[in-house]
């Protein structure tokens, strides 16, 4: 409210008075002070009280003749302001009243004065009484309290004023805010009218706007259909000749595919006449070699075409070139068993007419006992033979068993995996997922981790329980859980060397050492981390599976490990990036050991493996492309190892490899296939130049297992 505002207003200005500004004594008590000490001494005159007499004695002194002759009462009659009590003391009370008591208090040279007045006049103090300063006093009192009264009375009307006007202000501002909002009310009236009006002009225009759309989407509709009528007919202008291209592209696979087929099967007929016991002067190794060198060259077009997509009329043109080649290669081959026969059918009846002769020598000599001379045959012929092609029967016995304890395997649990039921489904899941995860966390990024991972593994094929996927996993949940883990785990180690390996060479040796200390403990994932390692890679056996006849081309690529997807073969980079993971996976396996088995017990497939695969590898004929890329990563991941265990005997295979096996290779590789030939020639000089077979990169040291 204003009203208070003017209080506290009020409140300050009398704070600022002479008599606001007295001080009052709060601490009279801690003095020891007696409050009715002053009420028990006689009066003492304050420091004004020489100021008042000065005025007071000289007025008297004036008015004493006055005041002979009439009484204190006449000198100034009373008003009806004043009271009786103050009537007889007016001319001090009005010389009081005009004093400067409401005002600021003298200076201290006028209070110097006052006192040397009193000092003077001494004499003169004497005759005022004391009940003529009480009455002063308590005229003083009255003035001031009848100003007070006055003060009062005229702040609560000044108040009373203040509260008018606010009301007032108030009514007129309520009546103001009434006029405002009727104002707003009918500006929002008319701007609503406004808008309106806009939105219908709006709403005019745009139906103007989408009529002209309108026509102009049906003149472009019509447009747009002659246009889609015209690509319609061109797409299917193209897909005629798209299709009249792959037809004739598919019929110069089937082509190729029969040619291919064609001399597969010359090639088998190279097989039973490569070496005649009744002709020991033939040697027919030069029409085997080159008849697998026109093999490999009819797969290479084949796999090349089928990158690109379809053969091209120069690509039959090309395999028919060596179908002719084969074929002539096959009569060659038999024109000179012919002319061999015919020299060993000469010889015979040569040799049966000496016989002859040599027999009417002895009916002469009939005096004479005969001696038989024995005439020496002189140096024996070496028999120049040529390299096997096929794997050895014991090695094909092998690999046969594996392969059948695979299969059986896969049957003894073809009831879990063929069960319907949603539990017995979950139950699989789980266990494939604890079999699997494992193997995929595998890497070398500290030893703790892997023998984590290597326990975790035990742990399940024992019959422990796992954790895996937040779940509690355990291979006897199901009659048939422990077979079917075997298999997926061997199935997983496999997949990482062909993945994981094949993109990384050194995670083959943490993944290698777990395989290791797993095929240890359970001797049944190493033999079917086998059959899956020889089922994907043949080359592992080593074997290179022959061509049977009707055997599908397809099918057949899939025996020699390649992917086959859509009737597409996959591209030879890839091909031999999967077979080299593989193999530096089994190379590392051979070497490598858990080592925190039983140090007693020998490696359940150790270094031995690894000198016969490498030796069976130099005894069958080079494969173009294939075998120069496997004995590069063999050597490069297992070659230390096995200089350590053989030495001399390894040294000597090196020499082999490079006086004679090398020549074989280089003999039957093409232009385009010469990076894995040439990787091989600059490992093995400089190997034999520093004759040292250095570590292979990403091998596991000793503190690695302190990690």
């Amino acid at each position: 409210m204003p009203s208070e505002r003017y209080r506290w207003e009020t409140l300050e200005a009398l704070k600022g008075s002479s008599k606001g500004q007295l001080s009052y004594s709060r601490d009279w008590l801690l003095r020891g002070e007696d409050i009715l000490e002053e009420c028990r001494s006689p009066p003492k005159l304050s420091s004004y009280s020489g100021w008042v007499l000065d005025r007071v004695i000289s007025q008297s002194l004036q008015e004493t003749p006055l005041s002979r002759s009439s009484t204190p009462n006449e000198s100034i009659p009373p008003t009806n302001d004043q009271p009786p009590s103050l009537a007889k003391t007016t001319s001090p009370a009005s010389q009081l009243g005009s004093s400067p008591l409401s005002s600021a208090a003298p200076s201290e040279t006028k209070g110097n004065e006052d006192l040397s007045l009193l000092e003077a006049d001494h004499e003169v103090h004497l005759m005022v009484l004391p009940s003529k300063v009480t009455e002063v006093e308590g005229c003083i009192w009255m003035y001031e309290e009848v100003h007070r009264l006055k003060g009062k009375e005229g702040l609560r009307q000044w108040q009373e004023q203040q509260e008018q006007m606010v009301r007032a202000v108030s009514d007129m501002a309520s009546e103001q805010l009434k006029r405002f909002d009727e104002l707003k009310e009918l500006k929002q009236h008319q701007e609503y009218q406004d808008l309106q009006e806009v939105m219908e002009k709006s709403s005019r225009e745009a139906q103007g706007q989408q009529e002209k759309l309108k026509e102009e989407h049906r003149h472009r509709a019509k447009v747009l259909n002659l246009k889609l009528r015209e690509a319609e007919q061109q797409r299917q202008r193209q897909e005629e000749l798209e299709r009249l291209r792959k037809e004739e592209g598919q019929e110069r696979l089937r082509r190729l595919y029969s040619i291919q087929e064609e001399v597969l099967q010359l090639n088998q007929q190279i097989d039973p006449n490569y070496k005649h016991k009744d002709l020991p002067r033939i040697d027919l190794s030069g029409f085997s070699n080159r008849g697998n060198q026109i093999c490999g060259l009819v797969s290479g077009l084949i796999r090349t075409t089928s990158e690109r997509g379809f053969p091209t009329q120069v690509d039959v043109a090309n395999t028919e070139r060596a179908l002719q080649e084969m074929r002539g290669l096959i009569s060659s081959m038999q024109q000179e068993i012919a002319t061999a026969l015919e020299e060993k059918r000469k010889r015979d009846e040569e040799e049966e007419r000496e016989r002859q002769k040599e027999l009417q020598k002895q009916e002469q000599l009939k005096a004479q006992t005969p001696v038989p001379a024995q005439h020496p045959r002189g140096k024996e012929q070496k028999e120049v033979l040529g390299l096997q092609v096929k794997a050895e029967e014991s090695t094909m016995q092998w690999y046969q068993q594996l392969q059948d304890a695979s299969d059986q395997c896969v049957a003894s649990f073809s009831g879990l995996t063929n069960c319907k039921d949603n539990q017995v489904k979950n139950i699989r899941m789980d266990l494939q997922k604890a079999a699997s995860i494992p193997v995929s966390q595998i890497s070398s990024i500290a030893g703790s981790q892997l023998r984590d991972i290597f326990d975790k593994i035990n742990n399940l094929l024992s019959g422990k329980s796992v954790q895996s996927g937040g779940r509690t996993v355990l291979v006897t949940q199901h009659p048939q859980g422990l077979d079917f883990v075997y298999y997926k785990l061997a199935e997983k180690f496999v997949k990482q060397g062909e993945e994981e390996v094949a993109s990384h060479h050194e995670a083959a040796f943490p993944i290698a050492v777990v395989a290791s200390g797993i095929w240890e403990l359970h001797p049944r994932v190493g033999d079917l981390i086998l059959a899956h390692l020889h089922k994907k890679c043949p080359y592992s056996v080593p074997f290179y599976p022959a061509f049977k006849e009707g055997t599908p081309i397809e099918e057949y690529q899939r025996i020699l490990g390649y992917q086959v997807k859509d009737s597409k073969v996959e591209q030879q980079d890839n091909f031999l990036k999967r077979m080299s993971g593989m193999i530096r996976l089994y190379a590392a396996i051979i070497q490598l050991r858990w080592p925190y088995g039983n140090k007693h017990m020998s490696h359940p497939h150790g270094l031995g493996h690894g000198w016969r695969w490498l030796a069976q590898m130099l005894n069958m004929e080079p494969l173009s492309d294939v075998t120069a890329t496997l004995l590069f990563d063999f050597l490069e991941v297992c070659g230390n190892a096995l200089m350590k265990h053989y030495q001399v005997q390894f040294w000597k295979m090196l020499l082999l490899i490079r006086e004679d096996y090398f020549h074989r290779i280089e003999a039957i590789t093409i232009s385009g296939q010469m990076g894995s030939l040439m990787r091989l020639k600059q490992f093995l000089e400089k190997c034999l130049q520093r004759k040292e077979i250095p570590l292979p990169k990403g091998s596991l040291p000793s503190s690695f297992w302190r990690s």
